[in-house]
């Protein structure tokens, strides 16, 4: 199965949402702004992704810039940061199976053989 963690707002999960149906294939959509986002889901997707939490936070984010620059968290604690500000969190996020891509540009998703 293929899951898209989508924001409707962002112009960028936008484009790889549309990315997604030009390939013609089943997806779940996961609006995990809207729904929210457990620590553990956060942790398995980094985990697929194969990064540090870190680098699935959005440091242009007006929150990030007024509570977090410059503050030094350990992995756990920012997968406490982003599941309670789940904005934080860069999007979209393409996963099927056991792996996972930040699908910025969207094209990324061939990555996972979409």
């Amino acid at each position: 199965m293929i899951t898209i963690y989508h924001n409707p707002k962002c112009r960028k999960s936008r484009a790889g949402l549309e990315y997604l149906k030009t390939k013609g294939v089943e997806f779940e959509i996961r609006e995990y702004i809207r729904e929210s986002i457990s620590v553990d889901e956060l942790r398995t997707l980094v985990d697929k992704l194969g990064i540090k939490p870190f680098d699935l936070v959005r440091t242009q984010e007006e929150y990030f810039k007024e509570n977090l620059k410059g503050k030094i968290l350990s992995d756990e604690e920012w997968l406490e940061v982003m599941s309670g500000n789940p904005r934080l969190i860069r999007r979209p996020v393409i996963v099927k199976d056991s792996g996972a891509v930040l699908a910025d540009p969207p094209e990324k998703a061939d990555l996972l053989g979409i």
